[in-house]
């Protein structure tokens, strides 16, 4: 057994997949059947049930990925641990966020007083950014939606407006305000489930008893905007998103939006306990007064 096998046994686990694993790993698929194998057959149990092509972490390979997730996690903690030591010039950092938005400007601002720290950035859904982080494959994750992982600790730090999205010549279209009730029967462009946008629509349409018409799902939240001017629907989004430059290529009229908790809260989440690197310490310090700068 070795920390590449380890790392390898991490990957496959994590997509259940040989081939993503070794595509992932830019490693040959055989060359990776044959580590998990050996991995398998020095701890004398099976790791994954197989069925055919397809295999599934079993109960060995779920308990065995917890200790290795941790055993991991110190390791590369005390690799950033003793680049740290060497100082700032050659730290680094990474960051998984549900849009990269957000932290462009910070990031940019950072980069150019810290031009010797490495910066690496992920876009990732809740789900994943929970992985990413429990794994100490990031060092944070920015996040609107709550994320529920062992060891995760967070800091909230903004609570942001959200507006309404009209298309031009919508009837709501040049409003100051409208309640959620003025919303009955409209078309909403949103996010698919578990993304903030729609936690927020389904809540909201919810509690004033009426039902949330969905016509149009998407990913990436910054793509309502699009699909709003095209007049498929209304659409929510932060007011500093919805009031800046950003948004001003697609044509729509932003409306204030009266509604308790019509709001983004943004939290940023790191592992309890882990090693945070100077760079690291430096980046957060730095995100968080950016963010409630704004």
């Amino acid at each position: 057994m070795d920390l590449l096998s380890l790392r390898y046994f991490q990957a496959v686990a994590r997509h259940e997949h040989i081939s993503k694993a070794a595509e992932e790993l830019r490693i040959a698929q055989p060359s990776l059947s044959r580590t998990i194998a050996r991995l398998e057959a020095d701890l004398g149990v099976p790791l994954f049930d197989r069925h055919g092509r397809r295999i599934r972490l079993n109960r060995f390979g779920a308990a065995f990925l917890r200790r290795v997730d941790r055993a991991l996690a110190e390791l590369d903690d005390a690799r950033r641990e003793l680049a740290d030591a060497a100082g700032l010039a050659r730290g680094s950092v990474s960051l998984a966020s549900e849009t990269l938005l957000t932290i462009t400007e910070p990031v940019k601002s950072f980069i150019a007083e810290h031009p010797g720290v490495a910066v690496r950035l992920f876009q990732a859904a809740p789900e994943v950014m929970v992985e990413r982080l429990s794994e100490g494959q990031v060092d944070f994750c920015l996040a609107s939606e709550v994320l529920d992982g062992p060891g995760l600790v967070h800091d909230e730090l903004v609570r942001e407006e959200v507006m309404l999205a009209v298309p031009l010549g919508h009837r709501l279209a040049g409003r100051r305000e409208v309640t959620v009730a003025d919303l009955a029967g409209e078309p909403v462009v949103t996010t698919r489930p578990g993304i903030w946008q729609r936690t927020l629509a389904e809540r909201l349409f919810s509690e004033a008893g009426l039902e949330l018409v969905v016509a149009c799902e998407i990913d990436e939240a910054t793509t309502a905007i699009e699909m709003v001017s095209a007049g498929l629907g209304v659409g929510f989004g932060p007011a500093w998103y919805l009031r800046s430059p950003l948004a001003s290529r697609a044509p729509f009229s932003p409306v204030r939006l009266a509604a308790p908790g019509a709001e983004r809260v943004l939290r940023l989440y790191w592992r309890q306990g882990a090693y945070v690197s100077e760079a690291a310490r430096r980046f957060r310090d730095h995100l968080a007064a950016s963010l409630m700068a704004t």
